[in-house]
């Protein structure tokens, strides 16, 4: 079984779990969602990991199309480019802000317990991917501390906050689908 598809039925990206945490995440940082697209995006944003082969790879990074295009059939091109840069990656790639779901999203990793992320991780195997390619240099800015799964994680969590608090700019926080 690929890695995106281990993910997304008992990783880091647990198809009932993470989606739990991006909503309780929304909820902290812009209140409670009326809309029920906010609640299919939450649910559907990372399903494009379904069959990838590894989560951080070229062809993983575009995981967001799915979801995008589900959520263009609910609500057009806002909902799409909404649900689309949730990624830090394909914003920067399109030379666009993230979507407020992106906080919601990385907020949600800094808020999933230490011990539930780990496990996820390990029964999935993401956790041996995401240390290699940290170890390699692909999160160098980062800084994290590769001594322990649980230091790293912790690392990441903070960054994660960090990048959150940082990135919430008025701008964003005014952005609408």
């Amino acid at each position: 079984m690929k890695m995106g598809t281990r993910s997304l039925l008992f990783g880091a990206h647990q198809v009932l779990i993470h989606p739990c945490f991006v909503a309780a995440s929304w909820i902290e940082l812009y209140g409670w969602p009326w809309d029920p697209r906010y609640w299919l995006s939450f649910l559907v944003h990372d399903w494009g990991y379904w069959g990838k082969a590894e989560m951080d790879s070229p062809d993983g990074e575009k995981h967001p199309i799915l979801g995008a295009v589900l959520l263009n059939m609910f609500g057009g091109e806002k909902w799409l480019r909404f649900c689309l840069y949730h990624s830090r990656f394909l914003a920067r790639y399109m030379k666009v802000s993230p979507s407020r779901l992106c906080l919601a999203d990385k907020l949600a990793i800094a808020n999933t317990p230490v011990w539930l992320y780990l496990f996820l991780v390990r029964l999935s195997g993401e956790a041996k991917e995401y240390m290699a390619l940290a170890k390699s240099g692909k999160y160098d800015q980062q800084g994290l501390d590769l001594s322990s799964p649980k230091t790293w994680f912790a690392n990441v969590q903070a960054n994660m906050r960090q990048w959150v608090k940082d990135a919430n700019t008025p701008e964003i926080r005014r952005s609408r689908p």
